[in-house]
């Protein structure tokens, strides 16, 4: 019997398993849909489906750089004994090379490609890698840069994992350098690469705030707007990237280091696993039980 598009969208949708395998299911079974969903069960595969509910808010930053190209991702699973798990690891290295060499827009562009460019969609991929590690797996986000010969990429990953950290040092080659920003940027988490890049509202919000305060600290009129503008000043150094004392020397500004460099930092991206995601409330000895039964 021939398979068709609406049988293999059918099958997806009762058993949650890829593309790819449905329609080698549905060939498999000459297109009898219930033995369809009987031999994906048997391979394991639409096990998948079952966990798609499941709260994953674990798992790993992970950096690929190939030549000009790097790309910083984030991969969500449920624990983190996942991340330990060598086929965890292979699945962050096989994504990683997808995502340089492929350079997808989006996370949903992506999981429609086929993985490098041949065989089977990388959503496809994904699903037997849940099948066979037991938890919900999903890639959650990417950011991808390109640089020239003349620059340096800065990549850092804090912890295995849990923070990431890429950017790219402009006009210098220097790679120990720009690692050593990404470091900055992973320790001190800053919001803004320069006060340029500050919205104005931002920036207006806050001299009004810090106008009330000295103001309601009985300061006189003409000295408010000196305090304020020092306090200002004293804000944007904390929360702009070239304006905060380098963690690794203190007694200078990080754009004295880049400067030191010479380079120069005019963005960067830093992925902390999990950030503005429902966490499981789960006791570590319930978490240790759970891996027990699997």
């Amino acid at each position: 019997m021939a398979v068709n598009a609406k049988m293999v969208k059918e099958l997806r949708e009762k058993t949650g398993a890829g593309m790819m395998d449905c329609k080698k299911a549905l060939t498999e079974t000459d297109g009898d849909m219930d033995k369809a969903v009987e031999w994906l069960r048997e391979k394991g595969i639409s096990k998948a489906a079952k966990k798609a509910d499941r709260i994953a808010a674990e798992g790993s930053a992970s950096i690929e750089i190939s030549g000009n190209t790097a790309v910083l991702f984030e991969v969500n699973c449920e624990t983190d004994f996942v991340t330990k798990n060598d086929q965890f690891k292979e699945l962050l290295k096989d994504l990683g090379q997808h995502l340089v060499s492929q350079k997808p827009a989006t996370v949903e562009e992506a999981l429609e490609q086929k993985l490098n460019g041949e065989g089977q969609l990388l959503s496809d991929y994904i699903t037997e890698r849940v099948a066979k590690i037991g938890e919900k797996i999903s890639l959650r986000r990417f950011v991808i840069k390109e640089k020239t010969d003349n620059d340096a990429f800065g990549a850092y990953l804090h912890m295995g994992g849990n923070i990431g950290v890429l950017t790219v040092l402009e006009g210098s080659t220097d790679e120990s350098a720009a690692k050593d920003v990404a470091m900055h940027v992973a320790a001190v988490n800053p919001r803004y690469v320069s006060r340029d890049a500050i919205p104005q509202e931002e920036a207006d919000k806050e001299r009004e705030m810090l106008k009330t305060q000295a103001m309601n600290e009985g300061k006189p009129e003409n000295i408010v707007e000196k305090m304020v503008e020092g306090r200002l000043n004293k804000f944007f150094e904390e929360i702009c990237l070239l304006e905060q004392s380098f963690v690794k020397d203190p007694d200078q500004k990080v754009k004295q280091f880049v400067a030191s460099a010479g380079g120069q930092i005019t963005g960067f991206d830093r992925f902390e696993v999990g950030e503005g995601m429902e966490k499981r409330e789960e006791n570590f000895a319930d978490e240790v039980m759970n891996q027990v039964k699997k």
